[in-house]
């Protein structure tokens, strides 16, 4: 049985708001989709299962790519469905968490970012099996590589400054899994484009990865110049004695 709304609209938003900064594009609608969502999530659906079914969305897309390769393209647009899955239940297991007043912040957190690794590799190799012979294939092994470099910069963030957020400016999973699901569309539509969106998303991760590192290189050297005062105000005057 579903669960009933309990409460108003703008209390849901606010409770599965907690515990993250979003500054992705479409973070009004994303969030909006998300309170109505949780609402409805049958209780015994757990975090867990939530996290399960995001994987397995990765899954979907990584089989899209072989079977897009090995027997019609057309089963490319496989990988539009399994990243809609990876949105569900990725977006939806934490925030679900704090909907019923459950957190399990620390657990989350691990899980969700181990998942999450495990699951880009999956569509990186995909892509990789499916990109033809030479230099294509070297796209998806950089495409993984970047997004690693992107969750790095994201926990260096929260060791230094306490704030965690899983978006790089206004560019966030989801506006990824709907970019790359336009170029699944337009690589059956328009066979051989695959190849060069992927070369604009590498360039675009790796453009966001430079400029988020700026940011944070400013942060980390704002943090030393904070602790050298302090710990030079903690210092005996050598010269009073």
């Amino acid at each position: 049985m579903n669960q009933k709304p309990k409460s108003s609209f703008d209390d849901v938003l606010l409770a599965i708001s907690q515990g993250r900064d979003r500054t992705n594009l479409l973070k009004k609608q994303e969030q909006k989709t998300i309170a109505f969502l949780v609402q409805y999530i049958p209780s015994w659906v757990s975090s867990n299962m939530l996290t399960g079914v995001g994987f397995f969305g990765n899954v979907v897309v990584f089989v899209s790519f072989i079977l897009g390769k090995t027997v019609d393209e057309k089963f490319l647009l496989m990988g539009v469905a399994g990243f809609a899955i990876s949105w569900f239940g990725d977006s939806l297991d934490g925030r679900i968490a704090y909907y019923r007043n459950k957190p399990r912040k620390w657990y989350g957190f691990s899980l969700d970012l181990v998942v999450d690794w495990i699951g880009i590799v999956l569509v990186g190799l995909g892509f990789i099996v499916y990109a033809p012979q030479g230099l294509s294939k070297i796209l998806g092994y950089a495409f993984i590589v970047l997004y690693g470099l992107e969750i790095i910069i994201a926990l260096l963030r929260y060791k230094i400054s306490g704030e965690y957020s899983i978006d790089a400016g206004k560019l966030s999973p989801t506006e990824a899994r709907i970019g790359i699901s336009l170029f699944l569309v337009l690589e059956v539509i328009f066979h051989g484009t695959l190849i060069y969106m992927a070369g604009l998303a590498d360039l675009i991760l790796a453009l966001s990865n430079f400029l988020e590192f700026k940011k944070l290189a400013r942060i980390a050297d704002r943090r030393d110049e904070e602790e050298n005062k302090k710990n030079i105000s903690k210092m005996p005057d050598i010269k009073a004695k």
